[in-house]
């Protein structure tokens, strides 16, 4: 393996200032959460993924994917939540290795509560922060680098080294 492409300055300032706003939205987010709701940031997407998914029940695996988590990050929220009486699990009826995970009365009257809140923040500290433009921006290039890495992982290792294509449209 050769000499890797290191760097230049714009893109490192690029970088850091991405690490730097992701942890400290990610810090906001879940001090909010738990302060005002008493759930972390990963139960509350757990119950939105549940939320969202017809019939409020989604197999364990969908909801890790769904939930951008492990799975044994994903059991452990799950359990939180089954005990605070927010989530249930039972067994797939057409695959006996299967689980599924669905949301309880309570669990959807809780995201009802906790909603309004994170919303709120979420507009304030995210959406708002850029003019329209600029926020469309970030859109689009959000938008095609997620569709990269969910591409790579579908693909594996392999995907990896033609994933230059999708960068290009980043350009363009």
């Amino acid at each position: 393996m050769g000499e890797p492409k290191w760097l230049t300055e714009r893109e490192l300032r690029v970088w850091e200032d991405f690490l730097a706003v992701s942890a400290k939205l990610d810090r906001r987010l879940e001090q909010q959460l738990k302060d005002e709701a008493g759930m972390s940031h990963a139960q509350y997407e757990v119950l939105v993924r549940l939320g969202r998914a017809p019939g409020g029940e989604l197999r364990m695996t969908e909801l890790a994917d769904a939930a951008l988590t492990s799975k044994s990050g994903l059991t452990y929220q799950v359990t939180q939540l089954e005990k605070a009486g927010l989530v249930r699990r039972r067994s797939c009826e057409t695959d006996v290795r299967g689980v599924i995970a669905s949301l309880t009365d309570e669990g959807r009257e809780k995201l009802r509560e906790a909603a309004p809140a994170h919303v709120t923040l979420v507009r304030e500290l995210f959406i708002d922060g850029l003019p329209a433009t600029q926020f469309a921006g970030l859109a689009a290039a959000l938008s095609i680098l997620s569709a990269r890495l969910r591409h790579e992982a579908d693909a594996g290792p392999a995907a990896a080294s033609g994933s230059g294509q999708m960068a290009d449209q980043l350009e363009s």
